[in-house]
């Protein structure tokens, strides 16, 4: 089944849109989360993806969910994570998620 708008959750007096399938796997919209700090939520989340701990939480999440998880792999992208030259981009993102 495709992903669709559930609802909507408030946090801080902002509207975070809930998507699902129906399942227990909703997600929420980081777009939204992001617009509480600044009105350019793709600057908030670029910097946020490319910081160590949202990395190693990244890896911690896989390695619990993706039983395909190779965190030897991963070890490259938590090496770079927080220098100002690493940038998680969407390629190296989806390789992130197939490692």
């Amino acid at each position: 089944m495709d992903k669709q708008i559930n609802g909507h959750i408030t946090a801080l007096g902002v509207q975070i849109c809930v998507v699902g399938d129906g399942t227990q796997d909703d997600f929420i919209s980081i777009t939204d989360i992001a617009r509480y700090k600044s009105d350019e939520p793709k600057m908030v989340i670029q910097n946020w993806m490319r910081n160590r701990n949202t990395i190693e939480f990244l890896g911690v999440w896989e390695e619990i969910h993706n039983p395909r998880f190779k965190g030897i792999e991963f070890d490259a992208f938590k090496k770079e994570a927080g220098l100002n030259s690493f940038i998680l981009t969407r390629r190296n993102g989806f390789l992130l998620h197939r490692l």
